[in-house]
């Protein structure tokens, strides 16, 4: 059996570092008028996005290529016909290409274990169709690999009430099916890997070079086969191992570029207890699977995107204050997928393109007399006379093009915003909920007398090179200390010597710089400002999102830490926990862990908001826990909780 995923973590190799760059496009005909000259033209869109992907050593094996189309109904009905399979009303039947082990017997399992959620989510099986292929084209590496390829059919069950709700059964079966077989003991579990299940789109795609793909699926050669949208991505895995199931698109979108914020979100994301994240994905099916998840929750694809990648809207002085409220009030509990991006998203009757707030990768597009537009990460990616041209342009920072078929329209970036944002008084919200920490009234700050300098900083294990190249020039001149000579101290867990826990742990950079951001510079893009308090259900709004305190940056000075501890405002508590223990006393070490963990899930239980974890009144007989180890022990205690 060949690798047909990820390798598994092995020395300093870690599959979560998996980061992609690549060429992303689409079109579209504004009016929804359905044909197969899209599905061609977004073909041809991706043939010309070839030298934006990659290939291995063998040529024929590419990083991965696909596309993703409307449900193409009319084709499907024909292709089902001699799989004496009937298919009902388009939107009342759901379908997908499911990837399948090579052995026989863990392929049946697998459809075995379609077979029982299926029938637990009360929806109806229709039917399996083997889908054609040709791979006589691709490379040998991908031959070894390949997946058997079928595509189920799973009609909507009674009491579904509309296509939204068919949407989310269709979700939960494959989500129930996914860690089932992920669960199983099965040999080739890798293999397995559902594109999409949707009554709305079809995803082709796979381990193939941008000319491969409509090679491939024999599918895409057939005239029957019409969509008004094409989506298109052809991939260049940056530094990491290309997979079948990594290509892209993935069920809604295409990215080119990096989220370079991915570990924070996907922590976040369990912290709120969102299993939606599969393990071993990129940064872009991860980033897919919270936003599968904003939509099919009532969502528009719009104001789920605006959530995850928001525009630079903290010092826009320019910007409507009403947006500017949607996005405070959104930042109080969803953090942004921050990095590089051109992402291109699609529901299957709405396409849109968005730039992240930095506007670090190309994006242009094109408007056409006969009303299709024409997006991609570079021009020339069809024939367009100059006399058909209506509009051209690129997408701008932070910015939304978008495109409604159902409408037949493009909506701009202005309309979209000042809808969203008038969905909810969120300005109203905020005054009611949210609390400035410059709002908050000064607290008597209590001053150690005569305190022993030199044995804080034994105590916390600085040394005299931390004071002269480090802390000496940011405190004379305020700027961060520059050397050129590199750093030749030894990794921490490679050290003779004690080393503080902080040691332990490195900045993690992007694979590619595009470039340094510098935040001085670019401060209209950059903001330390963060909200803290409860965290609510990321599902839905309410005023009680939003009650959080506002922090203009996370490092704070004794006389703020102060107002935090004395806080008393919109049923705000604040409780100090000390991280003391017996110094020379492992066991103590131990117990005050657990002795922490406790008093916060008992503060916590007593209804206060905020826990302050104190190392202050250290002594000889009482040592401080080192405050991030205390921090993670109470932070996951509560997880568990």
């Amino acid at each position: 059996m060949k690798r047909n995923s990820l390798p598994v973590k092995t020395g300093l190799y870690d599959p979560q570092f998996e980061h992609d760059s690549c060429g992303v496009g689409f079109v579209v005909n504004i009016k929804g008028q359905r044909s197969h000259a899209i599905v061609e033209q977004g073909l041809e869109i991706l043939n010309r996005l070839a030298h934006r992907g990659a290939v291995g050593a063998d040529p024929k094996t590419g990083d991965g290529a696909g596309i993703l189309l409307q449900l193409p109904h009319a084709f499907l009905q024909a292709a089902c016909a001699g799989q004496k399979i009937t298919l009902p009303a388009a939107g009342s039947y759901g379908t997908g290409l499911i990837f399948f082990p090579q052995d026989r017997k863990e392929r049946e399992l697998c459809q075995q274990t379609f077979v029982k959620e299926i029938a637990a989510a009360g929806q109806i099986l229709l039917g399996w169709r083997p889908v054609p292929v040709d791979n006589s084209d691709i490379g040998k590496a991908a031959r070894e690999s390949e997946p058997v390829i079928e595509q189920a059919f799973i009609g909507q069950g009674q009491g579904v009430k509309d296509q939204q709700e068919f949407e989310r059964k269709l979700y939960a079966i494959r989500r129930a099916v996914e860690k089932a077989v992920a669960a199983s003991g099965i040999k080739q579990k890798s293999f397995f890997y559902v594109t999409n299940i949707s009554s709305r789109t079809l995803l082709y795609k796979g381990l193939l070079t941008p000319e491969q793909v409509g090679k491939f699926f024999l599918d895409l050669k057939d005239p029957r086969l019409e969509s008004s949208i094409a989506l298109v991505h052809s991939r260049y895995s940056t530094n990491t191992f290309p997979t079948w199931d990594l290509a892209q698109p993935f069920r809604f979108l295409a990215h080119n570029g990096e989220i370079n914020t991915l570990r924070g979100n996907i922590n976040w994301m369990q912290a709120r207890g969102f299993d939606v994240i599969v393990p071993g994905g990129s940064d872009s099916a991860s980033l897919d699977n919270v936003f599968e998840l904003l939509v099919l929750s009532g969502r528009s694809l719009p104001h789920a995107m605006m959530m995850l990648v928001p525009q630079a809207w903290e010092h826009d002085p320019f910007i409507d204050p009403k947006l500017k409220e949607f996005y405070q009030y959104h930042a109080c509990f969803s953090e942004p997928w921050d990095g590089p991006a051109a992402l291109a998203f699609t529901d299957g009757t709405r396409v849109g393109a968005l730039l992240d707030r930095n506007g670090l990768r190309p994006a242009r597009y094109i408007v056409t007399k006969d009303d299709r537009v024409i997006m991609a990460s570079e021009v020339g990616v069809l024939d367009v006379k100059p006399e058909n041209i209506v509009s051209s342009g690129r997408l701008t920072p932070g910015k939304t093009f978008f495109v409604d078929t159902e409408k037949g329209r493009i909506i701009d970036d202005e309309e979209i915003k000042k809808e969203i944002a008038g969905r909810q008084p969120y300005g109203e919200w905020l005054r009611q909920n949210c609390v400035d920490l410059e709002q908050l009234p000064d607290q008597p700050v209590k001053k150690t007398a005569g305190e022993d300098i030199t044995t804080s900083l034994k105590a916390f294990g600085y040394t005299r090179e931390d004071l002269k190249f480090i802390l000496k020039p940011m405190a004379e001149e305020g700027k961060e200390p520059i050397g050129s000579m590199g750093n030749d101290v030894p990794h921490a867990v490679l050290s003779l010597r004690p080393q503080p826990l902080y040691d332990y742990f490195k900045q993690l950079f992007a694979q590619v710089t595009n470039p340094a951001i510098d935040p001085i510079r670019e401060e209209l893009v950059m903001s330390l400002e963060v909200t803290v308090g409860e965290q609510r259900d990321l599902l839905s709004e309410t005023a009680e999102h939003c009650r959080a305190l506002r922090l203009k940056e996370p490092i704070l000075s004794d006389e703020q830490l102060a107002k935090i501890a004395g806080i008393d405002r919109n049923e705000f508590k604040a409780k100090k926990i000390g991280i003391h223990f017996k110094a020379g006393d492992a066991k103590d070490f131990v117990k005050a862990l657990d002795r922490i963990c406790g008093e916060a899930e008992a503060a916590i239980k007593s209804g206060f908001t905020f826990i302050i974890l104190t190392d202050k009144g250290f002594d000889r007989d009482q040592a401080a826990l080192p405050a991030l180890l205390a921090l993670g022990a109470v932070h996951q205690h509560l997880l568990r909780k």
